[in-house]
């Protein structure tokens, strides 16, 4: 067996993101940002906008997902405008805040559509996020006399100190500059109880929108999809983690700019300079959810493969399998059928002669690499016992 099919198998972990990596080395992915820009109330029309700001820190648990701790503030402004704040009067005057002080704290679970589609990291990173948010601030206002919005026309100052829960989303548009400095444009928009109290007509489900733009380190750099898969193979045995360490070293020093594309034959050459001689001759394809097509990188893996069944001697098995936590058992035996099928025909394309394979249908299974049941959804390839 040739070292090249080990080397592209390799990579192919790539394509689950690299399950378990983050044992092999620290520090991957781990996030701080700092930004500023204006926060405008809803309640009927948008008020005066404020200056926000806020800090963050989060982690790429893979380069699609990650989580976020986001703290912003410090003001908020309520305009005296019919529609916006009620005409309940406090001190002979139309209710009305401007700049007040309140506080937040946002924990969003982030999704990067860039980086689903891109072949490695992403030049732009376009970006959505959602999660809970709490703001803390003093009330603001009251109804006097414990009268409600129906029967009161007054209200008071109320500096009782509150915490007010509620729900954010938003989008983001970043361009990273190196593997490690991004900026980004983000709009927000949360619904929470209003900060200013009863005075505001939304006092219940107060929406507020927010623009800022923020610059964003990395930690030690991003690792795209083949740095993962490194990382990957480490913890399965085919690596050492220094082998690793060193091919993500490698990957993020002749990165310096985020590329869209990692050519294939670089990924083999990184990989081939820390493997040892010696191969399983095995080697697996996996496919995404409810899928039976072969990416571009299946194929240069599957052509390099067919090279070592055609010079051998023995019988190899086309096992197809199915993540059997997604779909039913009657469709997960037709998909993993499927998926057998089209890595058999592909490799007899090739050249390789039929009598040489054996196909077959496994079903659904439980986790077959790494406790992960992603990577359930394969093809395995192996001499004949």
């Amino acid at each position: 067996m040739k070292l090249k099919a080990l080397a592209l198998s390799i990579a192919l972990v790539a394509g689950a993101f690299g399950a378990n990596a983050q044992t092999a080395y620290k520090g991957n992915d781990v996030f701080v940002g700092i930004g500023g820009g204006i926060i405008s109330v809803y309640n009927g029309g948008f008020n005066t906008p404020s200056v926000y700001g806020n800090i963050m820190v989060g982690k790429y648990i893979t380069p699609v997902w990650g989580v976020r701790a986001v703290i912003g503030g410090p003001f908020q402004t309520l305009d005296p405008v019919n529609g916006n704040a009620q005409n309940y009067i406090t001190m002979g005057n139309l209710f009305s805040a401007k700049n007040k002080l309140f506080g937040e704290v946002n924990l969003d679970a982030i999704v990067n559509f860039s980086n689903i589609f891109a072949e490695d990291l992403a030049k732009f990173d376009v970006y959505g996020f959602v999660g809970p948010t709490v703001n803390f601030s003093t009330n603001g206002t009251k109804f006097q006399n414990g009268t409600n919005a129906a029967t009161a026309l007054l209200v008071v100052e109320d500096n009782t100190f509150k915490a007010r829960f509620g729900a954010t989303a938003g989008i983001g548009l970043g361009y990273n500059f190196t593997n490690a400095f991004e900026l980004a444009l983000e709009g927000r928009y949360g619904i929470t109880p209003s900060v200013f109290g009863d005075a505001s007509q939304y006092r219940k489900a107060e929406g507020t929108g927010r623009v800022t733009l923020n610059a964003i380190w990395t930690i030690g750099g991003k690792h795209g999809k083949f740095a993962r898969a490194a990382a990957a193979a480490a913890a399965a045995g085919y690596l050492s983690k220094e082998a690793a360490d060193a091919l993500a070293r490698d990957y993020a020093a002749k990165n310096p700019k985020i590329v869209e594309k990692v050519v294939e034959k670089e990924v083999i050459k990184e990989v081939e300079k820390y493997i040892n001689n010696e191969i399983p001759a095995s080697t697996a394809v996996f496919f995404e959810l409810d899928k039976a097509v072969l990416s571009l990188k299946d194929k240069a893996r599957l052509t390099l493969y067919a090279e070592d069944v055609k010079n051998s001697d023995a019988v190899f098995t086309v096992a197809g399998y199915a993540d059997k936590k997604t779909g039913s058992v009657k469709r997960n035996q037709v998909l993993s059928e499927q998926r057998a099928k089209v890595v058999f025909d592909y490799l007899v394309s090739l050249g390789v002669p039929a009598e040489k394979l054996e196909m077959s249908a496994n079903g659904g299974v439980g986790p077959i690499f790494f406790n992960n049941d992603v990577l359930s959804r394969t093809v395995i390839i192996r001499p004949k016992k």
